[in-house]
C-alpha cells in the first residue's frame, strides 16, 4: 500500500479550479519531486497533504487523499495528529524567535513531553538527524534568528523531525539558500529518506534529478506526467513535459 494515495482530487479556491483530477501514489521511503512553472498547483497539492489549505477561505476539495489507507479529510480524522505525522518545511526558513533548543523542543512540549532529559535527547537526536548538531551544540541557547539562513533551514527541518513524523513535505526548501547550503540540504534529504517519506516542491529541475526517485510534472493545475525521475527526464511520454524540461517554456 502507498504511503499517500491521491484519488480523483479536485481543489477549488472559490470559483477557481486550481487542481484538476489529481491521481497519484506516493511510496514510503521515497523522495517525490513536484516540478512545473509557477502557479501550476505544486504547492497547492503539497499543502493539501497535511490540510494546510484548511486555513484558506473558500478552499474546497473533492476526491480522496489517503494516508496509510485512511481518508485525511474524513470528519473524524484528528488534524493535530495529521500534522504531527506529516511535517512541513517552508520555502523561507521560519525559525521561531527563541533559542535553538526551544525551537526543537517546542513540538514535543506541545505534545505533552515535560521531562528535561527526554527533551534533551529529542533535541540532540533531531539536530543530528538534520546534520547540524556539530555546528550548534555549544550554542543551543542562542536565538535561532541569529544564525545563517542555511543553518536556519536545517533548524526548521530538525523542528519538523522532533515530533517524529512519517512524512516530510518540503516547499522549495533551498530556493532562498546559497549553493553550499543547498548542497547540504540535498545531502540531508538523501539521508532522511531511509526513515521518512519526502515530498518536495522544487523550481530547480537539476535538483529534482539529483534528489528524487519519482517526479510529477504539473501544468495549469493538472499532473501531465508522473513516474520515475530518470524516465521523466530522459524519455518523457508527453510533449509538454519534454518542452518544459528542455527549456522551451516555463
Amino acid at each position: 500500500m502507498s504511503k499517500i494515495s491521491v484519488k480523483n482530487m479536485d481543489l477549488y479556491y472559490g470559483d477557481f479550479h486550481a487542481l484538476k483530477n489529481i491521481n497519484m501514489e506516493i511510496e514510503s521511503n521515497e523522495i517525490t519531486a513536484f516540478i512545473g512553472p509557477s502557479g501550476c498547483g505544486k504547492s497547492t497539492l503539497l499543502k493539501s497533504l497535511n490540510r494546510m489549505n484548511d486555513l484558506v477561505e473558500g478552499c474546497k476539495i473533492t476526491g480522496d487523499i489517503l494516508l496509510d489507507g485512511k481518508d485525511i479529510y474524513a470528519s473524524n480524522f484528528d488534524i493535530n495528529l495529521l500534522r504531527k505525522r506529516v511535517g512541513m518545511v517552508f520555502q523561507k526558513p521560519n525559525p521561531f524567535p527563541m533559542s535553538i533548543y526551544d525551537n526543537i523542543a517546542y513540538g514535543p512540549r506541545t505534545h505533552g513531553i515535560k521531562s528535561k532529559s527526554k527533551l534533551d535527547d529529542i533535541v540532540e537526536k533531531s539536530l543530528r538527524n538534520a546534520a547540524i548538531w556539530n555546528e550548534v551544540k555549544n550554542d543551543l541557547k542562542k536565538n535561532a534568528l541569529r544564525i545563517s539562513g542555511g543553518q536556519q533551514q536545517r533548524i526548521c527541518i530538525a523542528r519538523a523531525l522532533a515530533v517524529d513524523p512519517e512524512v516530510l513535505l518540503m516547499d522549495e526548501p533551498t530556493s532562498a539558500l546559497d549553493p553550499i547550503s543547498t548542497a547540504k540540504i540535498e545531502d540531508l534529504v538523501h539521508e532522511l529518506k531511509k526513515d521518512y517519506t519526502i515530498v518536495m516542491v522544487t523550481h530547480n529541475m537539476q535538483q529534482a534529478t539529483r534528489v528524487s526517485d519519482k517526479t510529477a510534472f504539473f501544468l495549469t493545475g493538472e499532473v501531465v506526467e508522473f513516474g520515475k525521475t530518470e524516465d521523466i527526464f530522459s524519455v518523457p511520454k508527453d510533449k509538454r513535459t519534454e518542452y518544459y524540461i528542455t527549456g522551451r517554456f516555463g
